[in-house]
């Protein structure tokens, strides 16, 4: 991680509270890194990440906007996790709620929706990658329109290492990249 720094690289994410813990005391004194999370946050683990992560990539239950909510400073950007794949051992909203779930964070002052994340089938198959990634615009861009101040919903997290070209060609503007990197 110190090397991406030196490189210039100051957007980093984690997704295991153990290692954005290791990471973040590595590196708390450089002002410059804005910390992503974005794998399952426990809601007991909460306040280990809440004030120290500029983004959360994997909000996808009531119970932890409401945790966040509570131990947050100040608002926090968010991306509503959306299980796209429809795989029942994945995590996130599935795709029929999630007008509704984001509809029910109005009522946390500290969640502010930017966007919508999935995280695809792990698929070498094209058409079932772009299938997922049009549905995830074709939802991003339908509660973009709902003009919600809390939720203005402009960004799509999607795509990783190996599918992240197809991702950005369907409006990705962040993709998480890892194993591309060898770290």
């Amino acid at each position: 991680t110190k090397e991406l720094v030196a490189a210039g690289i100051t957007n980093l994410g984690e997704n295991r509270t153990d290692m954005f813990q290791e990471k973040y005391e590595a590196l708390k004194d450089n002002p410059d890194i804005k910390w992503h999370f974005f794998g399952i946050l426990q809601t007991r683990k909460i306040r280990e990440v809440a004030n120290k992560i500029h983004c959360l990539h994997s909000l996808d239950k009531l119970s932890l906007a409401i945790e966040l909510d509570k131990r947050l400073n100040s608002p926090l950007d968010c991306f509503v996790q959306v299980n796209i794949s429809e795989e029942p051992n994945k995590s996130g909203v599935p795709v029929n709620k999630v007008k509704t779930f984001i509809k029910q964070l109005e009522k946390y002052p500290k969640i502010r929706v930017i966007g919508l994340m999935c995280i695809a089938k792990l698929t070498f198959d094209e058409d079932i990658l772009k299938k997922s990634f049009a549905k995830m615009q074709k939802l991003k861009e339908e509660i973009e329109s709902m003009n919600l101040p809390y939720a203005p919903c402009h960004e799509l997290s999607m795509g990783m290492s190996n599918d992240y070209r197809i991702a950005v060609q369907y409006g990705a503007t962040k993709v998480r990249l890892g194993r591309i990197f060898l770290i």
